[in-house]
């Protein structure tokens, strides 16, 4: 379910090509692409194809989902106040994705605290009617964590960056994370909203040692039948380990802007302007 395809530096970053300009509408065959940034305090630039894609993207930040043709992503990624891609800190990076899949690259630290990145697979395969799926992904600078609902550990021993499915009866889970063998919560108590035919999927990132481990949670929708097309999703971020606060923890796709690609080039364009 998951590839590390990047292991040292600042290839936390090399995943972060979601403004490499989809398609404004997404066609058959297209790949689904979500991208959260979970590596506290490291600012960078992402060049796709040698043009700015993303400018200053910041820690904390989730984009997507991107439909994009399946294919081969060239990807430099340098310092957040570089001038071009001539002088990369990592790359170019030659990046495929596949037809028909969902992903979400998640930059983030491994358990030593080691900047690192890791390609999930998202299961997308039909839910049985009255239920919904979890997915928890350990992509945090910390040991292994147990999961409790309710104060009972349902996910044990999990380690960065693997990830656990259940899958639940629709309704609100109260959920934590913990140290192996724990009940005192790193992250949470946060009520999870596991919906029929939904994949709810949450990420511990962050760091323990520098006190900030925080969740972020991306949904896809549309699972309890078999779908027209690939589904999408959204995506939600809670900031610090306090409960969710679902009035102001969902962000849309207007982290950033997608643009029509043409035969042979791709038309990008920057999330937001150079201060």
């Amino acid at each position: 379910m998951r590839t590390t395809i990047l292991a040292t530096g600042i290839a936390a970053g090399a995943l972060l090509i979601i403004g490499a300009a989809a398609p404004a509408n997404a066609a058959e065959g297209d790949a689904q692409l979500s991208v959260l940034h979970a590596v506290p305090d490291v600012t960078v630039d992402v060049y796709v194809n040698d043009e700015l894609t993303i400018d200053d993207f910041e820690p904390g930040s989730m984009g997507g989902p991107l439909a994009l043709p399946a294919g081969t992503y060239s990807v430099a990624i340098t310092a957040s106040d570089a001038a071009d891609a001539s002088s990369p800190v990592i790359g170019p990076v030659d990046l495929a994705l596949e037809s028909g899949m969902n992903y979400t690259a998640v930059a983030h630290l491994g358990e030593d605290g080691t900047p690192t990145a890791t390609l999930f697979t998202n299961d997308i395969s039909t839910i049985a009617a009255g239920e919904g799926r979890l997915t928890v992904r350990h992509v945090a600078a910390a040991p292994a964590v147990d999961v409790l609902a309710g104060g009972t550990a349902v996910i044990t021993g999990l380690t960065n960056p693997d990830e656990e499915i259940l899958a639940l009866p629709a309704g609100v889970v109260s959920a934590s994370v913990a140290a192996t063998g724990t009940t005192d919560p790193l992250i949470g108590p946060a009520d999870v909203n596991v919906a029929e035919g939904v994949n709810t999927i949450a990420y511990a990132w962050g760091s323990l040692d520098d006190d900030n481990l925080a969740l972020a949670v991306q949904t896809i929708e549309g699972l309890h039948s078999s779908p027209d097309s690939i589904p999408a999703g959204s995506a939600g971020l809670v900031a610090t380990n306090k409960p969710f606060d679902a009035t102001g923890i969902w962000v849309g796709a207007s982290v950033l802007t997608l643009l029509v690609a043409a035969v042979a080039a791709v038309a990008v364009t920057r999330v937001k302007a150079r201060a």
